[in-house]
């Protein structure tokens, strides 16, 4: 069994790297002024902004590792988990941490906008890349919430801690959806890897074991989290991923009604537990039952 060091507050991980907190719901840690430090693979109870400055580590979350390079962000949430194992080597790394407990946004308008902000989670493989100029906007806002942490606590030293964290997943998002355009031929290579899996899904017949495949089945082959592959479709094909899969469930129907078919054999051979369901898609997909479409050939 790995290590796994639990963070259930900002000074828990703190503490693991010899950085001492000045508040007791944020931590903001520049990795340069404690390096070097051993690595850890972490188990989350709060919120964590990674920035990943002249660093060489294969880091690694869910079934695959995380695509970033140097001036990336690394966005976790609670629940989740990652990191590198601690092999007893010292590294030194660049970069920045802030980590920050749920409690500080309790009452907030933040405690419910951050449910929205999808690239929390990304459990799996992305993080969000950025330009020189968003790598110092980000880092500045780092600086000013270090500045207010040292300053003696007042009744509205949370409110602008949690305004600053505002602001900085604002930004976030901001690069989030500037990710998808400037990186379109990966993008376009993950919409052909979606289709082929699809492809070989039915090739192997899995939909009569399995049934229809998910957009958390499709996400998890591909090394994706779901909310990141369904943005990643719909902003590259207007669609929603669950849309891609039904289109092509579709397409296969209208391919083995041709055959000779009868509407309850398809329905089985294409992984529909009843032919009323088949039937239910069909329609809304297409504004005619299976029956009035083979008349139409």
């Amino acid at each position: 069994m790995p290590k796994i060091l639990k963070v259930n507050t900002p000074s828990d991980y703190s503490r693991y790297l010899g950085h001492t907190d000045r508040h007791p719901l944020v931590s903001v840690i520049e990795y340069s002024r404690i390096s070097p430090i051993r690595h850890s693979l972490n188990s989350y109870g709060v919120y964590g902004i990674f920035l990943q400055d002249n660093n060489n580590l294969d880091l690694v979350y869910g079934c695959g590792k995380y695509d970033y390079k140097d001036g990336s962000l690394i966005c976790v949430a609670p629940g989740q988990i990652g990191g590198k194992e601690d092999n007893g080597e010292f590294v030194s790394i660049g970069g920045w941490a802030m980590l920050f407990h749920p409690d500080l946004l309790r009452g907030t308008s933040l405690q419910d906008e951050i449910k929205k902000y999808s690239f929390f989670d990304y459990r799996i493989k992305e993080a969000l890349h950025m330009n020189n100029v968003e790598h110092r906007t980000i880092v500045s806002i780092f600086h000013k919430m270090e500045e207010e942490i040292d300053r003696p606590g007042d009744d509205f030293q949370n409110d602008i801690l949690v305004g600053y964290i505002s602001l900085l997943l604002k930004f976030c998002n901001r690069f989030y959806n500037r990710q998808f355009m400037t990186r379109k031929l990966t993008n376009a290579d993950i919409l052909t890897k979606f289709e082929e899996l699809l492809r070989m899904y039915y090739a192997d017949n899995r939909q009569t074991t399995e049934g229809i495949p998910t957009v958390n089945f499709c996400a998890e082959q591909l090394c994706m989290s779901p909310s990141y592959f369904s943005d990643l479709i719909k902003k590259t094909t207007g669609e929603n991923a669950s849309s891609i899969i039904r289109q092509f469930v579709v397409r296969h129907i209208k391919n083995e009604l041709a055959s000779g078919l009868s509407v309850s054999e398809v329905a089985y051979i294409s992984g529909f537990e009843y032919p009323q369901h088949l039937s239910r898609m069909f329609k809304k997909a297409t504004g005619m039952t299976p029956k009035e479409y083979l008349e139409s050939l």
